[in-house]
This record gives C-alpha cells, structure tokens and sequence, in this order.
C-alpha cells in the first residue's frame, strides 16, 4: 500500500452554498468543484478516504415527505433511511465528480461508495437531549410552528435562524469497517460513512435495526480515521481557519493548535455547539488515540493546507 491515508471531510453545506437554493444542477455542481480538490490531494501522493455532511439533504427530505403526507398517504421517512438515501444521493454526486476529474488526470484510481452502518447505544443520552441541527434555517414563528404541529424540537443554530435538531449519540463503531480496509487494499478511493453514518443498534438477538437519529460525521469521521490507522483528518468546512473570538471584536485566527490548547479553548466557550465545536472535540478524539495531524480548512484550500499554507493545523503538542 503506497501513500500516506487521509480521511476527508467533506460538509453537507458545501454542496449547497450560502445563498443557492439547494437544486440538484446547484448540488452537482459544488459537488465537481469538492471533487476537484480532493483529487489534487490524491495527486499530492493521499490515499483518500471521503466522510460527508448531509444535514441539508436529509431536511430536505423531510420537508418533501411532510408535504407529501398532506396530499396523500404516503409513509413518512424514518431519520435511519434519510441517511441511507442521501448517502446514496451525496455518494454518486462526489463518486462521478471525482471519477472524472482523476480520469482528467490519467489517474485510474476506482471510486467506490460504500452505505456505511454506525453502531450507537441505546442508552446514550443524547437521545434525551437532541441537539443535532438537520435541514433549512427557519424564522421563530416558522419554527415555532412546525414545534407545533409536528412535535418538532428547534433552537437557534449559529445565530442565523432556527432549525430542526434531532438525537445525536456517539457513534461506537464502523459496522463496514473490513470492507473500507479491503477496498483501501486494493488501492480504491473509497467514500464512506456519509451523514456520520446510519445509526443502528443490536437487539437482543445481535440484529442490526436502524433508529430514529443523526450521527455527526465529525465523530464518526474520527472513530474512521482512528480505525483504519490514517495519518491525517481533514476536516473541510466553510472557513478558512479556526478562530477565537469568531465573528466578535478581536477576533484571531489560528495557525496551529496543540491538544492541550484545543481543550483550553472549548472549555473557554470559544467554538460553537452547532458548528466548530463537534469538529475540534473529534479532532481531539482523534489525536489522543493515535492519530498524527488533523486540519481543518476551506473547500478550496484543501491542497494548500497540507503544505502548511492554509487552514488550521492540530497536533498533539
């Protein structure tokens, strides 16, 4: 197996920009521009791994599915086939995206998707207290009355509106774990774990069945990376750098950040709940159980960030 391994990450906003509508044409063609840039990274010499967001796409589903469920009897969408449909969904958009740009290139690395099962526990308490936003922004009294009617629970997410949020337990383990290892064997680009994964439990028997939550791909784009010994997570979101103070007078951003650091920095309140935060805690996550160097960057500066150039870097110390 040659080249170092990287898990990118790719958000679910980065497929619909700030200000697009969300169309598919919109979706596919972000979805190109991303697929772009993670080739220069295989380019660069990466084996690659790609995780991907989807809390706009699985609204987005809901919304159609409310709206169906008005004008005829149509079953709603569980939350575990929400995520097994836009992993499908994201999946071929970055899949052919990328296909085309190694073929471009005169790269014949194979691109597979892979729907990709998460194990979670049942008794984890996330399941008292969502907290995963999912979907469009919405006005307060839009919000309020989809809280409603539909039983909905909503908050404010990022000071930019009021969305949807949903359980999020900690993902446990990568149910495809041996076959992402076997494609990577076998020198595949392999896409993975999109939307943190379907989240599953075991019944008493050791059966698999799907339930009603989200897991945040930036937890379980760690539990990945950590799993299958990658010297690199990359985490790409819609910032250039990770900042203190973000958005407030003094605002500084940061080149390189240490564990003990990042920890001093949550603790201080500095990375919100809804955006930053989940992302720096994985990193940690990731870091203290053997991973090497993670970073967090901008879609477009993907290959510029491994050289030092852009983006935020995290180490151990």
């Amino acid at each position: 197996m040659l080249g170092r391994l990287a898990v990118v990450s790719v958000g679910g906003n980065s497929l619909i920009k700030e200000g697009q509508v969300g169309t598919l044409p919109e979706q596919i063609e972000n979805a190109r521009d991303t697929s772009g840039e993670i080739a220069k990274v295989i380019t660069a010499g990466w084996r690659v791994v790609i995780t991907h967001g989807n809390g706009p796409q699985v609204g987005n589903i809901l919304l159609r599915s409310d709206l169906a469920k008005r004008f005829g009897d149509m079953p709603v969408i569980p939350l575990d086939i929400c995520g097994a449909d836009t992993q499908g969904a994201i999946g071929y958009m970055l899949q052919q995206g990328l296909r085309n740009e190694l073929d471009r290139l005169g790269i014949q690395t194979p691109v597979v998707s892979v729907v990709t099962q998460v194990l979670i526990d049942q008794g984890d308490p996330a399941f008292q207290n969502p907290t995963k936003p999912i979907g469009p922004f919405f006005s307060k009294e839009k919000a309020e009355e989809y809280k409603s009617r539909d039983g909905w629970v909503v908050m404010e997410d990022s000071k930019r509106g009021y969305r949807r949020v949903v359980p999020s337990p900690r993902p446990r383990e990568i149910m495809e774990l041996s076959t992402i290892k076997t494609l990577l064997e076998r020198d595949c680009t392999v896409i993975a774990a999109g939307g943190g994964g379907i989240p599953v439990v075991r019944d008493k028997g050791g059966y698999l069945h799907g339930v009603e939550a989200v897991v945040d791909k930036d937890y379980s784009s760690s539990l990945l990376a950590t799993s299958i010994h990658a010297d690199l997570l990359l985490i790409s979101t819609s910032v250039e750098k990770v900042a203190l103070n973000y958005k407030k007078p003094g605002q500084k951003d940061l080149d390189h950040v240490t564990v003990r650091e990042a920890r001093t920095y949550l603790e201080q309140g500095h990375f919100a709940s809804g955006s930053m935060r989940p992302k720096v805690e994985a990193i940690i996550e990731y870091l203290q159980t053997g991973g090497k160097e993670a970073i967090i960057a901008s879609p477009s500066t993907l290959v510029r960030s491994l050289a030092g150039e852009a983006g935020t870097r995290f180490t151990v110390d």
